[in-house]
């Protein structure tokens, strides 16, 4: 009992540090923008975005659901701590490392690979649902697509209302607008991020014996939401260097179409249960923004590499989850 309780702790602590590097890793999510127009000051920015995290990572607990009984069942799996180890491990690896390098990669992506990977190698093929990863994986994948084309729509249309203004006038209102939206992102970043942490310690939790619903409990949200909003708080530099200045240049009105567009979707999704990529809806709805804005602005080549990014992470994460399990369990 003694030696369950403390590699439970072990999860424990290793699910808030993911949840801790999340929160720094996808800050720019929410703050890039606004900081890039100078909407908001940098510190003040990241200090909201916590603030907003918190909040909206104690409101829902649906995405958690998901996380935590869709991919796996953990009332049937006999090694569900040491699966839940080497995901940890693996999302963790991959999320230092994008970051080090400043690619706005998934923490989504990295979550649901890692897991998948660690199922099949420790329990089988047959103990992964497949079913229920690749609903996962489908809206992974159509959420860009769906935010890439709402954020082109709604520039479109403000190019259509504000055109005859003056930059310096639009601009002027947006950039107040933007603190808004931003402060939204932020919140629906906490809906949808923070509860991929909650789902994945209610995995365990369930393994371990120690719970026995989907529901995460009061001091899992508390815990999840506290250890996103510090990280938060640090704030993910490289990142919000590359989303909010290398793709095209954005100025107040683009950001506001792109932080209301990609909230939206994540806001939706969160609605639905589904864990979307943040980053994912974030990264495209700029993209389609600047595709209306003027698509040969647009940075092609380095969205690409985002993109490139996105698309190996899962395989990626997957093998190095197995690989650790192999190695070490």
């Amino acid at each position: 009992m003694e030696t369950t309780f403390f590699v439970l702790a072990i999860v424990i602590l290793l699910a808030l540090a993911f949840d801790f590097i999340n929160g720094f890793h996808d800050t720019a999510n929410a703050i890039a923008t606004s900081i890039s127009t100078r909407a908001l000051k940098p510190r003040t920015a990241i200090l909201m975005a916590a603030g907003m995290n918190f909040l909206g990572a104690v409101t829902f607990t649906g995405v958690a659901k998901t996380i935590g009984g869709s991919i796996a069942d953990p009332t049937k799996l006999d090694n569900g701590i040491e699966i839940v180890i080497a995901t940890l491990i693996a999302a963790i690896i991959w999320n230092l490392a994008t970051w080090w390098f400043g690619i706005p990669s998934s923490s989504s992506h990295a979550m649901i690979g890692a897991l998948a990977g660690a199922v099949f190698v420790g329990a089988g093929s047959d103990s992964v649902n497949w079913k229920g990863f690749l609903e996962i994986v489908e809206a992974l994948i159509f959420s860009p697509l769906i935010a890439f084309a709402i954020g082109y729509v709604v520039m479109t249309v403000l190019k259509w209302i504000f055109g005859r203004y003056s930059p310096h006038t639009v601009n002027k209102g947006f950039r107040t607008m933007q603190i808004l939206t931003a402060a939204l992102q932020s919140f629906t970043h906490g809906t949808n991020d923070a509860q991929k942490a909650m789902g994945i310690m209610t995995f365990a939790l369930i393994s371990a014996g120690r719970w026995s619903t989907l529901e995460p409990p009061l001091w899992v949200k508390l815990a999840a939401a506290t250890a996103m909003a510090l990280g938060t708080s640090i704030g993910g530099w490289k990142i919000i260097k590359t989303l909010g200045t290398k793709i095209f240049k954005i100025e107040p009105i683009n950001g506001f179409a792109a932080d209301l567009s990609s909230a939206s979707v994540i806001f939706t999704a969160t609605l639905f249960h589904l864990p979307i990529s943040t980053t994912h809806a974030v990264t495209s709805s700029i993209l389609g923004v600047g595709a209306a804005k003027r698509f040969r602005e647009v940075k092609w080549g380095l969205a690409g590499r985002i993109i490139v990014a996105w698309f190996i992470t899962i395989p990626i994460v997957a093998v190095l989850s197995g690989l650790i399990f192999k190695i070490f369990f």
